[in-house]
């Protein structure tokens, strides 16, 4: 997006403005150090009353749940800072894990938050709500860290950004520039949630398609017979009703390194964590972990082979299921992980869809140990009821599946697609704004104020 092209206009004149990574500013505007327009502060809250503790979700602030100890919140609270709406939080630690920004946030009404948050306060002539696109566009580059030297490290301290400069516009152009985004990222943000919506019901759809096809095939006029399972209903009269423990050669879990005295690598044996499974249907490459060649020996009971099933069996995403295909052996697993080694190589695609219907899932989540964090056993997986249909009607099921997963695969991608390019959308608008490239001062926003077609270039 350019000054020059589309509905808005640049500013009459620029100057230097003395920051590399800035560039020219609009001739009268001027730029401060961040200490010279706000001002930290740290007010405890110490009676102790003040119970709506907030944090920090990618650039959002949320209200954590304090009645289920949601985050393992403390039973006292006069620890916390108290933040006032309109103030700024910054979260300056875990720089290195969240390169693309230092999370702000805007607070909206009162609350309290802990000492990994720092509260910033605008002074006289600058506008909170300016100040915090300002820095919320600072913070989604990494030439203001590497501008102030360093690199980017695991945390900072106010007192190493107490210089950023600030673009300060006068007072009128702060609130048309705020009035402006708070407009367009509207707009744009319900895009964003049409689209999440529409992810969503994709997903529900594919899931129905393939729940279908597993548990009463492809034709509806085929006759039934009870399953002999309440939940699981009616199957083909010709399909079989066994047990998962039945179609595997082995029903195993891995091992976790450190539990014998080793370490992940930064090259070697392929290892997977709970992390590379449950993100689609073969095991994901990302994140990258490994183990030495002498690691993987001495942990190679848990050694994967092609066609594996991996199975989350510890924590929040418990159930979740991907196969593992040969190009990415040799390859291990930690503890977290169970592996379903199949008999016959065509089950496996067959078992991994049925992990995830209704009626898998709900059997495994009542199988898992509910206590600091949900547990599968072996044994609880491997005795999962599962309806298996005779072999020509299995790998028709499965080709039709696969045909369904790649049109759903198609129209996922697309709506991802359009996300992206409204996020990109949105932090184009915010930076042209807050850095002068457009001048706003004319700006009004529409009388219809119903969502707009955005997709046109600024």
């Amino acid at each position: 997006m350019t000054a020059q092209t589309g509905r808005y206009r640049a500013y009459p004149a620029y100057k230097p403005s003395g920051v590399e990574w800035v560039g020219d500013i609009p001739e009268s505007w001027d730029v401060r150090p961040l200490f010279g327009v706000a001002h930290t502060e740290s007010r405890k809250n110490d009676d102790g009353r003040e119970k709506n503790v907030l944090s920090l979700s990618y650039g959002n602030i949320v209200t954590r749940d304090v009645e289920s100890n949601h985050g393992l919140l403390p039973a006292s609270f006069n620890t916390y800072q108290l933040v006032e709406a309109g103030e700024i939080i910054l979260r300056l630690t875990d720089l290195q894990n969240d390169k693309r920004s230092l999370r702000v946030g805007y607070a909206k009404a009162k609350g309290i938050i802990t000492s990994a948050y720092l509260k910033l306060v605008a002074d006289k002539g600058l506008l909170s709500d300016y100040f915090f696109y300002r820095l919320l566009h600072s913070y989604d580059t990494t030439k203001v860290f590497y501008g102030m030297g360093g690199g980017l490290r695991q945390s900072m301290k106010f007192e190493e950004m107490r210089r950023l400069p600030i673009l300060l516009p006068s007072i009128s152009e702060q609130t048309q520039i705020a009035a402006f985004l708070d407009y367009e990222t509207a707009k744009i943000d319900a895009l964003i949630a049409k689209q999440e919506r529409l992810i969503a019901l994709l997903e529900e759809k594919r899931q129905a398609v393939i729940s279908h096809a597993v548990t009463k095939g492809l034709n509806p006029n085929a006759p039934l017979r009870p399953s002999g399972i309440d939940w699981l209903g009616d199957v083909p009269a010709q399909w079989e009703v066994c047990r998962i423990k039945h179609l595997a050669q082995t029903i195993s879990k891995g091992t976790t390194p450190s539990t014998v005295g080793g370490e992940l690598t930064a090259s070697g044996v392929r290892f997977l964590k709970a992390e590379n499974i449950g993100k689609s249907l073969a095991v994901s490459t990302l994140p990258k972990f490994y183990i030495s060649a002498l690691m993987d020996e001495q942990i190679s009971r848990s050694r994967l082979c092609a066609n594996d099933v991996l199975v989350i069996i510890a924590g929040a995403t418990t159930g979740l299921a991907s196969v593992i295909s040969a190009n990415l052996l040799p390859a291990n697993t930690n503890q977290a992980v169970s592996f379903i080694r199949p008999k016959e190589p065509e089950h496996a695609f067959y078992i991994l869809h049925w992990l995830s219907t209704e009626f898998a899932q709900r059997t495994i989540w009542l199988g898992a140990v509910q206590a600091a964090q949900p547990n599968l056993s072996m044994e609880s997986l491997g005795n999962i009821p599962i309806a298996l249909p005779p072999p020509d009607e299995m790998r028709e099921i499965l080709s039709a599946i696969s045909e369904s997963h790649q049109r759903f695969v198609g129209l996922l991608d697309k709506a991802q697609s359009a996300i992206t390019l409204l996020k990109e959308r949105r932090t184009a608008l915010i930076s042209a704004a807050v850095t002068g490239k457009i001048d706003l001062r004319d700006w009004q926003a529409p009388s219809d104020i119903s969502t707009q077609d955005i997709s046109q270039d600024a």
